[in-house]
């Protein structure tokens, strides 16, 4: 018996059912990797990032997720090199998905039980998505903004439901506006740190600020 079709686990019908102690034996997500392109690009590098927005309250199964992760990360790769972005999978897929298993073997009907004890088993994994959720943050150099927009684009012919695509007005991932980036950066206030910068304040000792002021300067 192959997989059901994605329309029978679409909606958010019930609560929120994760794997615990209680619900055993749940099969592994699809999805495995959630980073991939360049993760250890500096912040300075990547200042573009577009975003792929959920525009309904919906489920997406850990299977649509890596058929979408594939789907923009081999536009990407053969269009612009596999080192000029860095892609992140925003939804884990948490949700336990279950199956009321039927037999349909021969002499089955004597078997069955038909809608007594009809709870299921767990069947696969999937993420509970609200309107206006981000499904995946790419983050690259302007010139290649066309070819992000146009892999996300193909990513969303493999979710069910509508997806928009945003531009964003940060720098990168960090949650600073491109401008104000710009200024705190070449005022010192910044220090890089991964993906991310960290914000230095004046607090704390005179010697450790001086200290960090040739650190930003260097």
């Amino acid at each position: 018996m192959g997989r059901r079709p994605a329309r029978c686990y679409r909606y958010q019908k019930n609560k929120a059912y994760p794997k615990s102690r209680f619900c055993r034996g749940v099969p592994d997500p699809k999805i495995r990797i959630y980073d991939l392109g360049r993760k250890k690009a500096g912040v300075d590098e990547f200042p573009l990032c577009v975003h792929l927005l959920c525009d309904e309250k919906q489920q997406i199964s850990s299977e649509a997720l890596e058929a979408g992760r594939i789907c923009a990360n081999k536009y990407i790769s053969k269009h612009s090199g596999k080192d000029s972005f860095h892609m992140r999978v925003r939804l884990h897929p948490f949700h336990v998905i279950r199956i009321n298993k039927m037999l349909s073997c021969a002499g089955a009907d004597r078997l069955q039980t038909g809608m007594r004890g009809a709870y299921g088993k767990p069947y696969g994994t999937a993420a509970r998505v609200n309107i206006g959720q981000i499904i995946f943050s790419i983050r690259t150099k302007d010139n290649n903004k066309a070819v992000v927009i146009e892999s996300l684009r193909r990513a969303k012919f493999k979710f069910a439901g509508r997806q928009k695509i945003i531009v964003s007005k940060k720098w990168g991932f960090t949650k600073l506006s491109r401008d104000d980036y710009i200024i705190a950066r070449s005022e010192g206030r910044l220090q890089p740190d991964g993906c991310y910068v960290k914000y230095l304040n004046n607090k704390g000792p005179l010697d450790a600020h001086f200290e960090k002021l040739l650190k930003t300067r260097a």
